[in-house]
């Protein structure tokens, strides 16, 4: 089988490869450019993120959700559409295909929660 098992090494990697791809996107770079002042912060951060989410190590302290809601005058609903379209191609490169299934999965999870959050509004 090729590609990597989910591991810290790995996912570390994953992210660095995926958010230079976002950096590159004319849609979603922008925004990152923006909201990102110090690249190898948000790579720990990231990967403390996705270690928490596909390893359940807890080094994740943050909160996902605020972090959207403060920038999201910037954000549309179809970027997350575009963010998965990349996060897929990433991880089927770069990882096991049972890896890249089961983060493929956790993402979209995440993203229609942040979606339905930022977005979906019941009433008036």
């Amino acid at each position: 089988m090729v590609g990597e098992t989910i591991t810290e090494p790995a996912l570390r990697r994953l992210v660095e490869v995926f958010y230079t791809r976002v950096r590159a996107d004319p849609t979603l770079g922008p925004v990152f450019e923006d909201a990102v002042d110090d690249w190898p912060d948000h790579f720990e951060r990231l990967t403390a993120f996705w270690s928490s989410v596909a390893l359940a190590s807890g080094r994740y302290k943050g909160n996902p959700m605020l972090m959207h809601m403060r920038h999201g005058k910037r954000i549309a609903p179809e970027m997350f559409d575009r963010w998965l379209q990349i996060w897929g191609e990433t991880t089927s490169e770069l990882m096991r295909p049972d890896a890249a299934a089961l983060l493929q999965d956790r993402a979209a999870r995440i993203g229609e929660s942040l979606k339905r959050a930022l977005f979906f509004r019941p009433w008036p």
